[in-house]
């Protein structure tokens, strides 16, 4: 049996008469992904303060790393990392000194803090401004060393909340490797992030908050297939041909929708592509292209997002 390195059992917690977590669970295996989704005011960051011992739960249970986040906090923080929102690291020191005050807090000697700085800042393609004070880094090695500052300990489990918010497409890039990198290295992650295309990557599992409630778990392609559907899309040369094409494909079972001179009707897998051409070339008509679509994640959340409200 995989072990599981985060578990949480029915959390909840409340700031006042405001639920921010209603009965959460999740359960996250060794060497895998946890994608978080929801919405601003969701409950995700506050989940992570829980997990990470920051804040207390009002009720339920959890573990990470099998240690209890309230009773041996100590042993969880000596065993995870965290990345923030938004970079925090010391703008007044230099990417090197600021990864050894670090690793000299948790422990290691000078010798020690010194090499394991070092090597990170190789890791993450910040050597080259080991030495520069931070607040020169742009965003994206801002956020970069804040990452690195989350591996100084070697933690078996990685807390990333938001971490690619305001960096450009490369620096999202550039973080997504580094991640993978980590969990093919056999590291836990928990990730947090409102970027769908995120998460279809990363995420070996996907947990989906809306007002402090988890209303869907499962993997990416889980997801899709609850809520999603395939469709195929035709495109003709000629607009005025589109009520012929609607109606040679109702005829044949279909449901078309047209727009301009294009027509996308749901499918239930691939081979349908075959009845499109043939009821098109019963009226004599011809696709220029011919498209089979995927559900995506964003399908997903749009769904239950709308389901729970």
């Amino acid at each position: 049996m995989t072990d599981l390195m985060i578990e949480a059992t029915d959390v909840g917690k409340a700031f006042g008469a405001q639920k921010a977590l209603d009965g959460v669970s999740v359960a996250v295996p060794k060497g895998t992904v946890l994608g978080l989704l929801g919405h601003n005011g969701a409950g995700k960051t506050t989940l992570v303060n829980v997990l990470t011992t920051m804040l207390p739960p009002d009720s339920g249970h959890a573990e990470v790393a099998g240690f209890d986040v309230v009773a041996q906090a100590h042993q969880v923080r000596s065993r995870i990392g965290l990345t923030g929102q938004f970079a925090s690291v010391d703008e007044q020191l230099s990417g090197l000194d600021n990864l050894i005050l670090i690793a000299r807090l948790l422990g290691a000697t000078p010798r020690e803090a010194r090499a394991r700085g070092n090597e990170l800042l190789e890791l993450f393609e910040l050597a080259d401004a080991a030495k520069r004070p931070s607040r020169t880094y742009s965003g994206g090695m801002r956020r970069r060393l804040d990452l690195a500052a989350s591996l100084v300990g070697h933690p078996e489990v990685i807390f990333l909340d938001e971490p690619t918010t305001g960096l450009d497409p490369a620096g999202r890039l550039g973080l997504w490797e580094i991640v993978e990198g980590l969990v093919t290295d056999g590291t836990t992650v928990l990730l947090t992030t409102q970027y769908l295309d995120e998460a279809d990557r990363l995420a070996d599992s996907i947990t989906v908050l809306s007002k402090g409630k988890v209303v869907a778990a499962g993997t990416s392609a889980d997801l899709k297939a609850q809520v999603g559907q395939r469709t195929v899309t035709v495109t003709l040369a000629d607009a005025s041909d589109v009520a012929k094409a609607t109606g040679a494909l109702a005829r044949a079972g279909m449901q078309p929708v047209a727009a301009e001179n294009t027509l996308t009707a749901p499918v239930t897998s691939s081979r349908e592509i075959a009845k499109v051409v043939r009821a098109l070339d019963e009226v004599g008509l011809e696709a220029t292209e011919l498209a089979l679509g995927e559900p995506t994640l964003d399908d997903v959340y749009l769904t239950l997002a709308q389901h729970a409200a």
